[in-house]
């Protein structure tokens, strides 16, 4: 299969192309960000260009079998910047699929989409009512894929929950530290709410499986996410009973938080954005009986198996790690205000 990766330099496109060699595939990745060129295989193409630029496009593109449209803007960016690669760029990509004849794109989506709804676990069918511009720009690009579908390309929309895995920084990276630190983890509210994650390698499987499946069976919209998962109190706690460090999780006043927050977050002190804090004390959890009565999909990691992979890695490549801006996943974020906290926990 010749499979092209749209922001194929992040963390979703790293594990992607690692498993297209696998598979034997023809890989090439595009993205505006650079490439670490000893994380890929030789055989690995690697394109630098933007997905509003339709002449990259048109050559990045020419010739796949499947296009995994994974190129987007993360929330902490600016509205426009986020509605001009979240929603243009989707255009941009299903608009030059079709002129070049490639048959199907699998979009990656989020589980944003839903916003912050009171009733679970989400279908597929659930109303969609995105939270600020990362979440409206999401539910914008659906409505894209959905018209190309109507035109007769295959368009599978891949809705996943927070996913995390080896090599994933950002966020998690800042909780990997105060794990490894000793330190008590503040949770916003009881972390008696229970919250879902998905380990990046059944994604990974996910997303292969609606590339291949027939084009009537996978052209669809599909939630993906853990199966097997606790409260937040109970996954972060195992993760810090795998730890041995000291670390255990600490009830926090979740009003309180999330106002300090986001002061913070205003302030440009904190690499906390919104859509992290704003729903941490809360259930969200998606079905996922879709996807796998679909294209037979079973997740084989649960919430904890899949923060302890992550953290291992963490520990094995702390020395080599730099911190960033918080621009993609695959860098360790700048604590800010954070580290201040951190001294007293």
């Amino acid at each position: 299969m010749k499979l092209t990766i749209t922001g194929g330099a992040g963390f979703l496109g790293y594990h992607l192309a690692r498993a297209g060699v696998a598979r034997r595939d023809q890989v090439r990745l595009f993205d505006i960000a650079a490439y670490e060129p000893s994380d890929y295989d030789p055989a690995v193409k690697c394109r630098s260009g933007d997905v509003r630029d339709r002449a990259a496009l048109q050559e990045a593109l020419a010739g796949s079998d499947v296009v995994v449209h994974a190129a987007a803007a993360l929330p902490l960016w600016k509205r426009d910047e986020i509605f001009a690669i979240n929603v243009d760029g989707t255009r941009a990509v299903l608009e030059t699929a079709r002129e070049l004849g490639v048959p199907r794109v699998v979009h990656i989506s989020s589980t944003a989409v839903y916003g912050v709804p009171r009733v679970h676990p989400l279908e597929e069918s659930a109303p969609l009512q995105g939270v600020g511009p990362y979440g409206e720009s999401k539910i914008a690009a659906e409505r894209l894929c959905e018209q190309f579908r109507g035109s007769g390309l295959c368009v599978p929309v891949i809705r996943p929950k927070t996913f995390i895995g080896q090599g994933r920084l950002g966020v998690f990276q800042i909780l990997y530290d105060w794990v490894a630190s000793g330190r008590r983890i503040p949770m916003i509210g009881s972390g008696h709410n229970r919250y879902q994650l998905l380990e990046v390698e059944d994604l990974v499987d996910a997303i292969y499986r609606a590339a291949t499946a027939p084009p009537d069976v996978a052209s669809a919209t599909f939630n993906v996410g853990a199966t097997r998962f606790g409260t937040v109190r109970e996954d972060i706690g195992a993760l810090c009973d795998y730890a041995r460090s000291g670390a255990r999780p600490m009830a926090t006043p979740a009003p309180l938080v999330k106002a300090l927050l986001g002061i913070f977050e205003a302030l440009r002190l904190s690499p906390l954005y919104k859509w992290v804090y704003a729903t941490a004390d809360r259930d969200s959890f998606v079905s996922t009986e879709k996807i796998r009565a679909a294209l037979g999909w079973e997740p084989r990691y649960s919430n904890a198996e899949a923060l302890i992979r992550s953290y291992q890695w963490y520990l094995d490549h702390a020395g080599e790690l730099q911190s960033g801006t918080g621009i993609t996943h695959r860098i360790a974020w700048d604590q800010g205000i954070l580290r201040f906290f951190k001294r007293w926990m």
